[in-house]
C-alpha cells in the first residue's frame, strides 16, 4: 500500500524549501486566517488526497458501456476521416482531369494558331511578291509612257503636216 499524499503536506514542503527574505524572528501577518494543521478545515473542506490505488479502482469501475461508447465514437470519427479522405482523393482526381482537359484544349489552340500563323505568313509573302511585281510593272509602264510621249513629241516637231502639231493635238 502506497502512502497518501495530501496537498497541505506538499504545500508545507515547498514553502519550507524557500528561504524567506525576513529574519526568523520577524512576525509575518497574512490577511487570511491560517491553521497549521489543515488550511482547508477553516472553510469546512476536507483536504484533497492523492491515492494511486483509489485512482486505479475508479478507472477499473468504468463500465463497459462507456468503453463501447468511446469505441463507437472513435469508429464514427475514423469513418468520417475515411470518407473525407476518399472524397478529397476523388476531388483531386477530378481536378487533375479538368486541368489535363484544359491543357489539351490549350495545346490544340496553340497548334491551330501556329497553322493559321504559317498560312498568314505564306499569304503575306505571296502578297509582298505580287506587290513587288506590280511596282516593277508600274515603273516599266511609266517608263514606256515617257518614251512614247517623247516619240510623239519628236514626231510632231519633224512632221511637215500641221495636223501633228502641238496646237492641234495636245499631248499629256
Amino acid at each position: 500500500m502506497q502512502p497518501q499524499t495530501d496537498v497541505f503536506s506538499l504545500h508545507n514542503y515547498l514553502n519550507s524549501s524557500i528561504s524567506s527574505p525576513y529574519p526568523s524572528n520577524f512576525p509575518i501577518s497574512t490577511p487570511f486566517p491560517t491553521n497549521s494543521q489543515n488550511p482547508y478545515s477553516l472553510y469546512g473542506f476536507q483536504s484533497p488526497t492523492y491515492n494511486p490505488q483509489s485512482m486505479s479502482l475508479s478507472s477499473n469501475n468504468s463500465t463497459s458501456d462507456e468503453a463501447e461508447e468511446q469505441q463507437m465514437d472513435n469508429n464514427i470519427i475514423n469513418e468520417r476521416k475515411q470518407r473525407r479522405m476518399i472524397s478529397n482523393r476523388e476531388s483531386a482526381r477530378r481536378s487533375r482531369m479538368r486541368k489535363q482537359r484544359h491543357l489539351d484544349e490549350l495545346w490544340s489552340q496553340v497548334m491551330w494558331l501556329r497553322i493559321e500563323n504559317h498560312q498568314l505568313l505564306d499569304k503575306l509573302k505571296n502578297l509582298s511578291e505580287s506587290h513587288e511585281k506590280v511596282l516593277q510593272e508600274n515603273a516599266q509602264l511609266k517608263e514606256e509612257t515617257s518614251e512614247l510621249k517623247q516619240v510623239i513629241s519628236d514626231m510632231q516637231i519633224q512632221s511637215p503636216f500641221s495636223c501633228f502639231r502641238d496646237d492641234i493635238i495636245p499631248i499629256e
